[in-house]
């Protein structure tokens, strides 16, 4: 591993830090596809990946609210870790050459102290919200924070009441606002989701640390691959096998880390403010 840290410090770019939701996993939130996924709504039990689609959303918008509401109640009780805190403390010693890729919704980078223009939250956040369609002069939907009157506590089985809808319903002429998130059945883009800055820094990058991710999301795998591709420096932090680890075992320009994302990134933040 140390030898890999030198080497990248000894390269120019940003060193990129990909996380997933195993850092998020140490913090008490789940990952919402197993038994924590399932959500009633009549007599259907829906998974998350059923749920969390465009398609869902636009058939029965208040029940995927209700869910997303849940989901957020969730997360907001749980705080940072120590793999958190350890790259707020490193992006403070890099500055500009640090960069902090996220594909997790829970906000819990922010909230630790991570810098929002140095964090690319390629799925979204779900503390916000967003309008479909703006008005002509917006070139993009603009991003809100979720209204203050819908509560931050949100049971599992808590419908949403009359004045929460009228604050959810808040695009002109009454239509649904949605979770700014991405859903399965959505696309990558610039504006919302900074496809291309991500892009462009794997292309740049002196360092990638993949930590705590499964690879089954698109981004991520183009990041890896780019990052395999030009045999940048990288470490992969994972209890499990997943197809990062298995083309890190690959390469003589990576090392596979097995373990927790509190494990291992303290160390490896460490190590490069030492260096440094």
């Amino acid at each position: 591993m140390l030898a890999l840290l030198d080497d990248a410090l000894s390269r120019e770019g940003p060193m990129l830090f990909l996380t997933g939701a195993g850092i998020s996993a140490e913090s008490g939130i789940p990952t919402f596809r197993g038994p924590e996924g399932y959500w009633t709504i009549g007599s259907k039990n829906y998974r998350a990946e059923e749920l969390a689609t465009y398609e869902a959303f636009t058939r029965m918008p208040e029940e995927v609210w209700a869910w997303y509401l849940y989901r957020r109640s969730v997360c907001r009780a749980a705080s940072a870790n120590a793999a958190h805190l350890a790259l707020v403390e490193l992006e403070r010693a890099l500055g500009d050459r640090f960069l902090l890729i996220t594909q997790n919704v829970d906000g819990l980078h922010l909230r630790a102290g991570s810098t929002p223009a140095r964090t690319f939250q390629i799925h979204g956040n779900i503390d916000y919200l967003r309008c479909e369609d703006e008005s002509p002069e917006e070139l993009h939907p603009r991003i809100r924070e979720i209204p203050a009157g819908i509560s931050l506590e949100w049971p599992k089985t808590r419908r949403i009441a009359d004045a929460e809808r009228a604050l959810l319903q808040c695009c002109g002429r009454g239509r649904w606002s949605r979770p700014h998130v991405l859903w399965f059945d959505e696309s990558y883009d610039e504006p919302l989701f900074r496809f291309e800055s991500s892009m462009d820094a794997v292309r740049r990058a002196s360092l990638v640390v993949v930590i705590g991710t499964s690879g089954a999301t698109t981004l991520p795998s183009h990041i890896v691959n780019v990052a395999a591709h030009r045999r940048v420096p990288m470490l992969v932090v994972n209890q499990d096998e997943s197809p990062f680890t298995q083309i890190a075992e690959r390469l003589s320009s990576a090392a596979v880390l097995r373990g927790t994302a509190t494990q291992y990134v303290p160390a490896i933040t460490r190590a490069l403010i030492e260096r440094a």
